[in-house]
């Protein structure tokens, strides 16, 4: 009997403003689904509490990011609240090359430097999947960002004031979910992800 194998690795970007959740879906597809892997992303910020150098971020000096920039280390990088933020190239590349499924959480900056690093790379290419996650109103993310308490009101402004820049671009994606509850979101990233895996493109050839 012949049998396909749906077996190429997906990177799988989710984008999201500020306080949307995209966090905790991330967190929520690797528990439910053992096969994918996250890409640890590097920052300037300083950790919040309980987040851990390697596990949450690569935490690094402003110099020693400018460093990795100039060796030419990142997939991207941007500016972020004051902050910077970047992807290693190794951090994907390799456990693509490993068969292994990744996801790649990023803000629309990233995701756009990403997909613009794909169209030139076939391997990264064949992989990417893009998501967009937003709730559905602008009150319900003030609420999820109040509900956080991590941000003083000036920052809470600010970051509101982004993020209706950010969901105006959501159409620069390939998927968009609308976040309502945390199972309903998961439930619709699994359905993503389900789809993704049997696209023609990423089937291994039948055995005839």
């Amino acid at each position: 009997m012949s049998t396909l194998q749906q077996g190429r690795p997906l990177l799988i970007v989710l984008s999201a403003p500020s306080g949307a959740g995209k966090t905790t879906l991330c967190q929520q597809l690797l528990a439910e689904r053992p096969g994918f892997t996250r890409a640890v992303t590097c920052t300037t910020r300083a950790p919040r509490p309980g987040e851990k150098d390697g596990v949450d971020y690569h935490f690094l000096s402003a110099q020693a990011f400018m460093d990795r920039i100039a060796a030419g280390d990142f997939l991207e990088h941007a500016l972020v609240y004051q902050h910077r933020y970047g992807t290693l190239k190794s951090e994907v590349r390799n456990r693509l090359r490993d068969g292994m499924d990744v996801i790649l959480t990023v803000d629309v900056q990233g995701a756009k430097a990403l997909q613009e690093a794909a169209s030139d790379d076939a391997d990264l290419r064949a992989a990417l999947v893009t998501v967009f996650l937003t709730p559905q109103t602008m009150t319900e993310l003030e609420a999820r960002l109040r509900r956080r308490n991590q941000n003083s009101p000036s920052d809470l402004e600010r970051r509101l004031a982004e993020a209706r820049i950010e969901i105006q671009r959501w159409h620069e994606f390939q998927y968009l979910i609308i976040s309502t509850t945390i199972p309903e979101d998961l439930r619709r990233m699994l359905a993503i992800v389900d789809a993704a895996k049997m696209r023609s493109s990423r089937c291994r050839a039948p055995e005839l």
